[in-house]
């Protein structure tokens, strides 16, 4: 006989300050995530949980595509033709020679 009152595995449940160690951020910023609606949460009288498979999508929609970060950093290699001195219609570059 199986019984139907069986509670869900309580470690599916996660609490604010859980969530937060695993995403590494602040409960601010858990609490901002939630109410943007990016993470889905529970609140059970006073009590905010978070189920664990939310949890992991959230974490898997976050993921930054390679190549995408290039706007952040600006690009700090020399221009190719300073690397190899190429005119670059100036006249200067034949000044440079003559030096």
């Amino acid at each position: 006989m199986t019984d139907s009152t069986q509670q869900p595995d309580a470690s599916a449940w996660l609490s604010t300050k859980d969530a937060c160690q695993r995403l590494g951020v602040t409960l601010r910023t858990l609490y901002r995530f939630i109410d943007e609606g990016r993470l889905t949460a529970y609140q059970m009288g006073r009590v905010i949980r978070i189920q664990e498979p939310d949890l992991e999508k959230f974490m898997s929609s976050a993921r930054i595509e390679p190549g995408t970060l290039a706007h952040l950093y600006p690009d700090t290699r020399p221009a190719a033709t300073e690397v190899i001195g190429l005119d670059d219609g100036t006249g200067d570059a034949d000044d440079r020679e003559a030096r």
